[in-house]
């Protein structure tokens, strides 16, 4: 991703990690203390969706009120977004949040976007349709676990990367392997990876049972909240089912799981508390991994005491301004 540097320093900061290790926080406490205007960009697959918004911990609109928020609330549910449509609508607004003279901050757990945002997106065979049907006819008659022990046949090393109940993505890497006879993890390391032009500060837990604390918390607070109900209106839409991109958000596809099983009250409760906070550590651990591949980040420990203050001197230091006091 070539750009130009904004008036004053530099063209981006991202802000990634993996879920529940406080991004949004320090974001918006970032946003706030450096000297130049800041806008968030959001760079989560499960964001983009409207009516999605406990599930997804979705900033609150007093949080969208302090700092400007950019690719929140883009599509409906039954629709399909891609890390090639992420990239243009992001480059879109990083484009016009500089005109303002404003940096962006981009900041989220999606990290095939960052990957897609900064090295470009992968020349890899394009789909076809009859190919496709099959692989999704077979997913469909054995089971997406199936084809993901499939996979690991064959690319071992996209297999490592996908969840097994990744419909998708497990599909798309077979349907390449079939028509190139090459694994999909190929064609990502023919491009090799290069440093970023922004600055690139990764969150990430000295210690996983803080991580895995802060999951079952934060889940238990969604529940709270009200998110069996969000899903609940998202079923009775009946244009939705639980193998659109939407519903396979961490959290959703489980309480979907839950309530066609005909779980009710306490044991749905504790049904989907169980089963979100293991998909919930199962996608941290992913991006964990996803993190470590990128050697040019510059890594912040979330579970640190000081990690505001370590955060705001990367971001301070290499903005070229002084954070405020």
């Amino acid at each position: 991703m070539h750009d130009q540097p904004s008036p004053g320093g530099l063209p981006w900061i991202a802000l990634a990690g993996p879920t529940a290790s406080g991004k949004t926080a320090l974001a918006l406490a970032l946003a706030g203390r450096l000297q130049r205007p800041v806008e968030i960009v959001s760079v989560d697959s499960a964001l983009v969706y409207r009516g999605m918004d406990i599930g997804t911990a979705k900033p609150t609109a007093e949080e969208r009120a302090r700092v400007p928020h950019h690719l929140i609330d883009l599509i409906d549910p039954a629709e399909s977004y891609s890390a090639a449509r992420f990239v243009a609508d992001a480059q879109a607004a990083m484009a016009q949040i500089r005109a303002r003279g404003a940096l962006p901050l981009l900041v989220g757990g999606t990290m095939l976007y960052f990957k897609a945002l900064i090295d470009g997106l992968d020349e890899m065979p394009p789909s076809v349709p009859a190919v496709r049907a099959e692989i999704e006819a077979r997913a469909a008659a054995r089971g997406t676990p199936a084809l993901h022990a499939e996979l690991a046949q064959v690319d071992p090393a996209t297999a490592r990367r996908l969840a097994p109940g990744d419909t998708q993505r497990i599909c798309r890497a077979l349907e390449v392997h079939r028509i190139s006879g090459r694994p999909i993890s190929d064609f990502h390391r023919d491009k090799e990876a290069k440093a970023p032009e922004g600055l690139f500060l990764s969150l990430e837990p000295q210690s996983r049972a803080w991580l895995h604390e802060r999951i079952g918390l934060r889940f238990r607070q969604m529940l709270d909240a009200g998110f069996l109900d969000e899903v609940a209106r998202l079923r009775a839409r009946g244009d939705l089912d639980i193998d659109l991109p939407s519903m396979r958000c961490v959290g959703y596809r489980q309480a979907w799981e839950a309530l066609d099983a005909g779980l009710s009250g306490a044991a749905l409760r504790a049904r989907v508390l169980e089963t979100g906070s293991a998909a919930t550590r199962q996608l941290a651990k992913r991006q964990l991994t996803w993190l470590r591949g990128m050697p040019w980040r510059v890594t912040l420990a979330c579970d640190a005491p000081d990690v505001l203050e370590a955060l705001l001197r990367a971001a301070g230091l290499a903005a070229g301004t002084e954070t405020e006091r």
